[in-house]
């Protein structure tokens, strides 16, 4: 993503950056950063119905037209990367009334311009991360069982299935073996073209086959001597970046479990994803084996960093997407109060599959410096006075906004 320029008050917080994202991931990071109640500008085609001196009206006409609106809805699709906010015109226009409700789509290579009352820490670090091109690194997961796939795309912040195959496969019959064998050939078949259409081989670091059995075996055997044949060689050329795992399926919900061997670890090991997997592994470790010094749950985990007991805080983006700004005031006080007592804050993609695992744990769990014995995991049903303020905090609304058609871009 690109930063074309910002002004942000260093007293207040309250400012505008402009940014332009350049690919499906960046998309992802600015529906973190969109709020109910920020103010969005950016270019869009409207249609306008032209009144005449009679009061008749003609046909209505597209125009482009540069629209600033409040936030009130946002919605975004990972699998068809489109992110759309709904809100109302708040700034006049000839073409468009005041408080006329319209609904902008985001795109690749379309820059526009964000403004909010509050920049908060966290919103900031997602900005500077989001465009720094260094941070991405990128895995592919093929998870592969007998007329059964699952292509998953593994980004720095998501987990996107690109592809879902499910062809019914013949038994293999004694008599002959050929159904069988034809129906496998055109699975293999459907597999490669749908790999080699949704992977960008420039950016990807390790390629994983995975799945039970020896179906991954006869797929990359396929796949290697299919692309020979189409002089295909950018499969040849990144045969080092392929391992092959065992994993008991071919279900998504078995990416866990590959991220977690040794041989994947190993290959991925710098990548964001990867820490993850670690640090959560750690969790679950420390959790059976010594359970006083890991805990979840924000009661649980607030009590700890009082008592500056906080090594690791792990924590689920969703937290800080709460329409509610106490609330999300009280996440991010929670991270910066552990930042300053010298612990490491980990903030957690929910569209991972270690996020979906931390969101077991009510999305944010911590490993401690010491142990506690007396700390509860319990549900968020107390309310806490912020540092700040002193006000009191409602307990964490983790509902995510949705959208509703209204004018929408076209």
């Amino acid at each position: 993503m690109k930063l074309l320029g910002q002004e942000i008050d260093k007293k207040t917080g309250a400012g505008w950056i402009k940014l332009q994202p350049e690919e499906s991931e960046d998309l992802w990071h600015i529906f973190n950063l969109i709020f109910r109640g920020d103010f969005i500008r950016t270019s869009t085609y409207r249609k306008i119905v032209n009144v005449g001196v009679t009061g008749s009206t003609s046909t209505k006409e597209r125009r482009r037209v540069n629209l600033t609106i409040e936030v009130e809805k946002v919605h975004f699709d990972p699998n068809d990367g489109v992110l759309r906010l709904s809100g109302k015109n708040v700034q006049e226009n000839e073409f468009v009334r005041m408080g006329a409700s319209h609904t902008l789509q985001l795109e690749l290579d379309k820059p526009f311009t964000l403004q909010k009352d509050y920049w908060d820490p966290i919103s900031m670090e997602r900005v500077s991360e989001a465009c720094d091109a260094s941070k991405r690194a990128e895995v592919v997961a093929l998870m592969i069982d007998e007329g059964l796939a699952n292509l998953v795309l593994v980004t720095e912040s998501m987990s996107i299935t690109r592809a879902h195959i499910n062809t019914p496969i013949p038994r293999k019959r004694k008599q002959s073996q050929s159904g069988h064998e034809k129906a496998m050939e055109r699975f293999f078949l459907t597999v490669y073209d749908s790999f080699v259409r949704c992977i960008d081989f420039s950016v990807v670091k390790c390629i994983i086959i995975a799945g039970p059995g020896f179906v991954k075996d006869q797929y990359l055997k396929f796949m290697i001597n299919h692309a020979i044949q189409k002089e295909n060689k950018l499969i040849s050329d990144n045969k080092s970046k392929i391992l092959l795992i065992t994993a008991s399926s071919a279900h998504k919900y078995s990416l866990k479990e590959v991220l977690n061997d040794k041989l994947v670890l190993e290959k991925v090991q710098d990548t964001k994803a990867a820490k993850e997997v670690q640090i959560l592994n750690r969790f679950y470790s420390i959790l059976q084996t010594e359970s006083t010094r890991a805990t979840y749950g924000f009661s649980a985990v607030y009590k700890a960093n009082a008592q500056n007991a906080i090594e690791i805080l792990m924590i689920s983006d969703n937290l800080f997407r709460s329409n509610d700004i106490s609330t999300r005031k009280m996440y991010v006080a929670l991270t910066e109060s552990v930042k300053g007592n010298g612990g490491d804050v980990r903030v957690f993609s929910s569209l991972h599959v270690s996020g979906e695992q931390l969101a077991k744990f009510a999305g944010v769990a911590a490993i401690l410096r010491f142990p506690i014995p007396d700390l509860e995991n319990e549900d968020d049903e107390e309310d806490y006075s912020s540092d700040d303020e002193g006000e009191d905090i409602p307990p964490p609304d983790q509902n995510i906004p949705t959208y509703d058609d209204e004018d929408t871009d076209e």
